[in-house]
């Protein structure tokens, strides 16, 4: 894991010593991602520059430096990740005579003898793992931005004038001067509705990331030309997954989910640092462990964080898993203080702004795991593929219910629901909450109201579903340019299915890998997904509903291959997510904080919001009027980022 910078100019050309001292400059943007080595790389008559920031896992010689030029000297790379079947592909290569001499035992240079022999899209096609890379072919005078299936490492790039510039995060790119740090208004807008900025767009005019599972190939005249391709997607592995089913029967289902996932962890154990697992005791990361532990010759390290106070203390489940499980298991707890002194950095923290709140945590754990460890397996994308989110059942619910009803009615519906304020419903609702079970209760019931009348207004289910994901409501005209989720190119009959879609290429990659990637990287830590290994995308997507999703139940095949492990007991209790009571913080540790950032200077200087409006609303949120914590959230990270970055040169 690293992080990496570049940029090609077109004529005219900066000298050798100018080109190597910007991208320099732009590699120590993100000298977090790769604190033990530092290189650069230049091509004067190309006019190409690459820098390298090194976080050494596999062979940490100097024969694992990058910029790393091919046996050949055609291909220059700057990678970050990891090729995980490294090994199976140089025997490939061997056995066809195809390898050559080797100056190390990287996993990168394994990749550019296999982009040698077969050519870049080839290759690609038959890497396991997860990466973004640049790529120079000096023959062809050809660059190739490449990332990974899923979205698990980050790439930015932007062309401007007649530079293209690229890096592993967007602070790399605003350290050239040809990229002017002007804020993308239709991004901002994104961002205040989700809380993050959906790809392929950035928070920086012209700037984009690739999306996942594409190529940008770019030539040498025409260095501002060309368009991301696919040479994998989630549409199509889900178009041949319902033509080709799996043949089996559901308890043969679980033994090739098994061999799959012992791969995919056997795979991502390979490191010459020390490694371990970020355990909460859930579903997902339970079967890593327990994985990790089948294939590793002495116990795996696992770790946990606890924070009072905010709903979210797994650490003593956690402690009772790793106990069965028998790993060499650290737990911390910290106190709500020490989860509040976090906030204060997620401005710098960020690479864009963001507002998901369980960033405090994974922070946190990752700054413990750190301690003891350079890499971490962890549980993500478990709710995406097998449906584990409680918000796909409400929909379907919520559809069955009131989807036949015309759209009028609805409209009808909603206006009923909006005709008191949200106040006036917090009485009746109380009273009712009181006496329904602990988990049905909910914070807010008064703004969840007014959330429920906008989604019923909502056309189709989608849309419904665009909206309860929004972390603040956008009206007008800016809510016409919104995305809602996408759909398979393979038409899906089941919502749910379409739901789980939309996530595993929206949400996840946006949302959840962003904050997983930002926040291991600040503090130098490698975090490796072997549920998101593309073999076992593909052959969930093989597999029936009803075995990840039926009646009420969750993730069943992975259920029933957990049990193999664990006890069911062991297993039996609701799933946690991290709920930071954000409204009664702003009203009480935070409000100083908020107060700073919410000031008319500060809402003037940073002039991206509406400063009246937000003023508005800060005043009825913190005299109790209203309950605005979600929305004033989203815009405390915005003017945070922005006064972190201060004209946004990061």
């Amino acid at each position: 894991m690293c992080g990496f910078a570049g940029f090609v100019d077109a004529p005219p050309r900066r000298p050798a010593d100018e080109l190597r001292a910007l991208v320099e400059a732009m590699a120590r943007r993100v000298a977090h991602r790769g604190p033990d080595d530092a290189a650069a790389w230049v091509d004067e008559a190309a006019g190409v520059a690459l820098g390298f920031r090194r976080l050494a896992i596999l062979d940490r010689s100097t024969a694992g430096r990058q910029p790393m030029t091919s046996a050949s000297g055609r291909w220059v790379i700057v990678l970050n990740g990891e090729i995980y079947n490294f090994g199976t592909l140089r025997r490939e290569l061997a056995d066809a005579g195809m390898l050559p001499p080797l100056g190390g035992r990287s996993d990168t240079e394994i990749a550019l003898a296999a982009i040698e022999a077969w050519g870049v899209e080839r290759a690609v096609e038959r890497f396991v793992g997860m990466f973004a890379f640049a790529l120079w072919d000096r023959d062809a005078r050809r660059l190739h931005l490449v990332r990974d299936r899923l979205g698990i490492k980050p790439l930015y790039y932007a062309r401007v004038g007649t530079s293209l510039l690229f890096g592993s995060e967007l602070r790399a790119l605003t350290a050239h001067p040809a990229l002017e740090p002007v804020l993308d208004r239709d991004a901002v807008a994104r961002f205040l509705r989700h809380g993050h900025v959906p790809a392929p767009a950035g928070i920086v005019r012209h700037t984009r990331k690739l999306p996942p599972g594409t190529i940008l190939s770019l030539g040498p005249a025409a260095a501002l030309a060309g368009e991301p391709r696919a040479y994998w997607s989630l549409g199509r592995v889900v178009a041949e997954g319902l033509a080709a089913p799996f043949p089996g029967s559901f308890a043969e289902a679980v033994d090739e989910l098994e061999r799959l996932l012992t791969d995919a962890v056997r795979l991502r154990a390979v490191a010459d640092v020390p490694l371990g697992v970020l355990l909460s005791g859930g579903t997902d990361s339970t079967i890593v462990t327990a994985l990790l532990q089948r294939v590793s010759a002495r116990p795996a390290r696992t770790f946990t964080i606890g924070v009072a106070g905010c709903g979210y203390d797994e650490s003593a489940h956690a402690a009772r898993v790793a106990a069965h499980l028998g790993s060499a298991h650290t737990a911390l707890r910290v106190t709500g203080r020490e989860a509040l002194d976090v906030v204060a950095r997620l401005g710098t923290l960020q690479d864009e702004p963001f507002a998901d709140a369980s960033q405090i945590p994974t922070y946190l754990v990752a700054a413990l795991a750190r301690r003891d460890v350079t890499v971490v397996l962890a549980g993500d994308g478990g709710d995406e593929l097998l449906g584990g989110y409680a918000r796909y059942a409400w929909l379907e619910r919520l559809w069955g219910a009131a989807g036949g009803l015309p759209i009028s009615a609805r409209r009808g519906l909603a206006c009923g629901l909006e005709t008191l304020p949200a106040g006036a419903w917090r009485p009746a609702l109380a009273a009712l909450q009181s006496l329904a079970p602990r988990s049905w209760r909910v914070r807010s019931p008064g703004e969840k109201v007014l959330q429920l009348a906008r989604i019923l207004r909502a056309p189709t289910p989608e849309a419904m579903y665009a909206e309860l994901m929004a972390t603040a409501p956008v009206n007008g005209a800016a809510a016409a340019g919104l995305p809602l989720p996408p759909r398979p190119a393979a038409p899906l009959p089941d919502l749910v299915q379409r739901l789980m879609f939309a996530d595993t290429i929206g949400y996840l990659p946006d949302d959840v890998l962003v904050k997983v990637d930002r926040m291991t990287m600040a503090v130098g830590l490698e975090a490796r997904e072997p549920l998101l290994d593309h073999r076992v995308v593909e052959f969930l997507w093989r597999l029936p509903l009803a075995w990840k999703r039926d009646r009420g139940r969750t993730k069943r095949i992975l259920h029933a291959l957990l049990a193999r492990y664990v006890p069911p007991a062991l297993l039996a209790r609701p799933k946690h997510g991290f709920s930071v009571p954000i409204a009664a913080w702003l009203r009480g540790p935070l409000r100083a904080w908020a107060d700073d950032l919410l000031a008319p200077a500060s809402l003037a200087r940073q002039d991206a919001l509406d400063g009246a409006a937000v003023s508005r609303m800060w005043q009825a949120h913190r005299t109790g009027r209203r309950d605005h914590g979600g929305p004033l959230w989203n815009v405390l990270m915005l003017q945070a980022w922005l006064e972190a970055g201060r004209g946004m040169g990061r």
